[in-house]
């Protein structure tokens, strides 16, 4: 299995909908902050407005290939918006038949070591929630530790689960176990 990152390309942007966002109730948005009730956005809306804007040459957002097949989608935002020093990184797997395999494991590898080479930060983080097992799971597998919990602040489907962030500086990272 050859699992890579790339940026979007503008005739992929079809494609893309089509693997994330057309089917409103796909399995990943159960997993993927469900609690935030995005909506995902129309097919005429990505193409014609939100790939420019938030994908198509934003270096912060990279699509997942699998054996020449989109998979997934890698990001990052910056916590502290403007002053572009506290990182958090995501990740989606849009295809349940996709899991278990170790993409979102090489995926997030790839990722987090372009990030690092790409800044000068000492530290980059990720968040999730506490029912999101196999995303606690991955980051825990990758040498992220768990830095934060803020207990029982995500309501969803009729009960309170905790937020969880990882981390990892930039040391622990180069000087990992690399399994």
């Amino acid at each position: 299995m050859h699992v890579e990152i790339k940026p979007l390309t503008t005739a992929d942007v079809p494609d893309f909908w089509k693997l994330a966002y057309s089917d409103p109730q796909a399995e990943w948005t159960k997993w993927n902050g469900p609690y935030f009730r995005d909506e995902l956005p129309s097919r005429s809306a990505f193409i014609e407005q939100i790939a420019a804007e938030k994908f198509i040459g934003h270096p912060e957002r990279q699509v997942i290939w699998v054996d020449g097949q989109m998979a997934g989608m890698v990001s990052y935002n910056f916590e502290d918006g403007a002053l572009q020093r506290w990182l958090d990184v995501g990740i989606v797997i849009y295809r349940s038949d996709e899991w278990h395999r170790g993409i979102g494991r090489q995926a997030l590898t790839q990722w987090l070591d372009w990030l690092w080479t790409q800044t000068d930060l000492p530290h980059i983080g990720l968040t999730t929630w506490s029912g999101n097992a196999r995303m606690c799971r991955l980051a825990s597998r990758l040498g992220l530790k768990e830095e934060a919990r803020v207990r029982q602040v995500r309501y969803w489907q009729g009960r309170y689960w905790d937020s969880v962030k990882y981390g990892c500086l930039r040391e622990e990272w180069l000087t990992r176990n690399k399994v």
